[in-house]
């Protein structure tokens, strides 16, 4: 991994989220953790970042809201920042002219939400050409419960997460093997 080519994507890391009835505080601790950990360490190999806030029209992610801020507890300087409006954060955000004019060829992504806008943007990601490592316990997400009345809990939807994108999309890594380069890259 070369900060010639790397870039970390920071998704939807918002305070946004906290007005959402959804919202649980219970995971966001390990993810600030994780995620700082990565911020610091991308920073220290002079990663480029790029930070990635959803906005839309009214609500929570409108910016008049003043919540289309970075998620409190992290510290962040990003390189870029971005505005997008649908899940995969490639979409009419600015983001993919961005990584071509740097010359980018691997992306790591983490943020927020592990199944909606991370996996949007890895699989997007994959799609145009890009090296993905997913690092995912630099994610979050919250349980969510299906059409049938069954609960998933947080867990359980990172781990059908990993398990669509491993081998497809992304690599499934942890911050110190997304830091490392430690696993050769997805093909």
């Amino acid at each position: 991994m070369s900060p010639v080519d790397t870039a970390l994507i920071v998704v939807d890391v918002q305070e946004s989220f906290r007005h959402r009835a959804y919202w649980d505080a219970a995971d966001v601790p390990a993810f600030i953790e994780r995620l700082q950990a990565l911020v610091d360490g991308a920073q220290r190999a002079g990663l480029p970042i790029a930070q990635v806030f959803h906005v839309d029209p009214e609500g929570p992610f409108a910016v008049a809201s003043g919540h289309v801020r970075t998620l409190d507890g992290l510290s962040l300087q990003a390189d870029a920042v971005f505005h997008k409006h649908r899940h995969s954060a490639l979409v009419d955000s600015g983001l993919g002219g961005w990584l071509v004019e740097r010359r980018i060829g691997r992306l790591l992504v983490a943020g927020i939400r592990t199944e909606q806008c991370c996996e949007t943007t890895t699989r997007h990601a994959s799609d145009l050409g890009y090296a993905v490592d997913f690092v995912s316990e630099a994610t979050l997400t919250f349980a969510m419960t299906d059409a049938q009345g069954r609960r998933w809990t947080a867990g359980e939807i990172k781990a059908r997460t990993e398990l669509v994108l491993a081998g497809r999309f992304a690599r499934i890594v942890d911050v110190r093997q997304a830091l490392d380069g430690a696993l050769p890259a997805a093909a």
